[in-house]
């Protein structure tokens, strides 16, 4: 790498560890995280997926291109934490894996680290990603990987609370009649909303279809379409249409506070589709309403398949067939199916609804979802999402209103 791409390693490696807790890596392989082996033939893979061990349908599937490509596979896991840092540091020792499999909003990190090599060079073909899921994967007017699926938020509802509280489903297309909802089942006896206002990446997750539901952008945190987004939170909060928990909650407890079955709606994503099935209550999925109608943005959630730079750049040429593999329609079909993913292309979300009607909803939720890192934020998001979050926080407890939350953290951002 060029000098001036090693000083934005080290910057970056710096930042990345001051702020990562250590995570143990599994390896469905040989044990230990060196990514080159002796043998030429074998190619590494890390990826976020610790909870995929050897024999499981995704290694079989890694092992599986492998072969097509003709070479051996060695496979590390990582928690998704943990997984950054280690990228990070090999690269900073020239020890990178072949294919590094990461969340989609750290790709803008690794980027403009020096660490990943742009589609242009590496010849993967994204000619079938939609745009709105792969603009997580570019910077600077490069795309730096292809996504392997996404996830994304939408509001799932309990069918016998709303009609117990007389709410037709279908009126619930905006913030005024979304609210007029959770008043209905607040009078008859139930629990409105639930979702997550944690301190952390998954508060701003959730309140991100919200703030930009009203219009608001991530450059201008302070905006009057912000403040009403997270005044229309606060206003829940106060009516009593939400729970003072949400500021505690993460995605999974909010979850659980769902599944007793009182609340009419919660915000949550796709990954908690086996849950609601076994929720044992009949339950719906609508996008989250932006606030005059409409299908607000929603952040996808979501991984992308990169390739690491390398000092042997002939190991490129396999790669890109791993990559290939990886990613071609009809292995997407099964890998969005183990992960609970929408597929990043047309083609294999036709498939994903015909097999399962249920998953309907939630496609025309990621159609309209857009990346984190989007609008060439890159790796601004980090900073903005942190006083985000805070933001949240300080209104919802009622340390400050929400424009004064929001006016701080527009200030600190810059």
């Amino acid at each position: 790498m060029k000098r001036t791409s090693r000083r934005r390693l080290t910057a970056a490696v710096l930042t990345v560890v001051a702020v990562t807790t250590g995570a143990t890596a599994c390896s469905s392989g040989a044990s230990g995280t060196s990514t080159k082996a002796a043998d030429s033939k074998t190619y590494t893979i890390w990826d976020p997926y610790p909870q995929f061990s050897k024999g499981s349908e995704w290694t079989k599937l890694l092992d599986g291109c492998g072969t097509e490509a003709g070479v051996k596979i060695k496979r590390t896991a990582f928690d998704t934490s943990d997984l950054t840092n280690k990228a990070l540091l090999a690269a900073q020792q020239g020890n990178s894996s072949d294919i590094l499999i990461v969340d989609n909003p750290v790709v803008s990190t690794l980027a403009e680290a020096g660490v990943l090599t742009t589609t242009d060079d590496n010849k993967v073909d994204t000619s079938k990603v939609s745009p709105n899921l792969l603009a997580a994967g570019q910077s600077g007017g490069k795309t730096y990987g292809t996504p392997i699926g996404a996830n994304t938020l939408a509001l799932y509802y309990n069918k016998k609370v709303l009609k117990a509280a007389g709410v037709d489903i279908s009126s619930v297309k905006d913030w005024t009649s979304l609210t007029a909802a959770l008043a209905k089942v607040k009078a008859a006896g139930k629990k409105g909303i639930t979702f997550s206002a944690i301190g952390t990446e998954e508060g701003s997750f959730q309140f991100l279809p919200w703030f930009w539901g009203s219009g608001a952008k991530l450059t201008a945190l302070d905006s009057a379409q912000a403040t009403s987004a997270l005044s229309l939170w606060k206003g829940w909060l106060d009516k009593g249409y939400a729970p003072n928990s949400v500021i505690n909650n993460t995605q999974t407890t909010s979850w659980q506070e769902f599944a007793g079955g009182d609340y009419a709606f919660a915000e949550n994503g796709t990954w908690q589709l086996a849950n609601a099935d076994k929720a044992g209550f009949d339950y719906g999925v609508i996008p989250v309403p932006a606030s005059t109608g409409g299908s607000a943005e929603a952040p996808t959630g979501g991984e992308f398949v990169t390739m690491p730079v390398q000092q042997d750049t002939a190991r490129y040429a396999t790669s890109q067939k791993l990559v290939s593999c990886l990613t071609n329609s009809q292995n997407l079909l099964q890998t969005d199916t183990t992960l609970s993913y929408v597929a990043p292309t047309a083609e294999v979300q036709d498939q994903q609804v015909t097999a399962n009607a249920k998953l309907k909803p939630w496609v025309d939720a990621v159609k309209a979802a857009k990346g984190r890192t989007s609008d060439d934020l890159g790796t601004k998001y980090p900073k903005i999402s942190e006083q985000l979050w805070k933001a949240v926080q300080s209104a919802l407890s009622g340390s400050a209103s929400p424009k004064d939350a929001l006016g701080s953290a527009q200030s600190a951002v810059k």
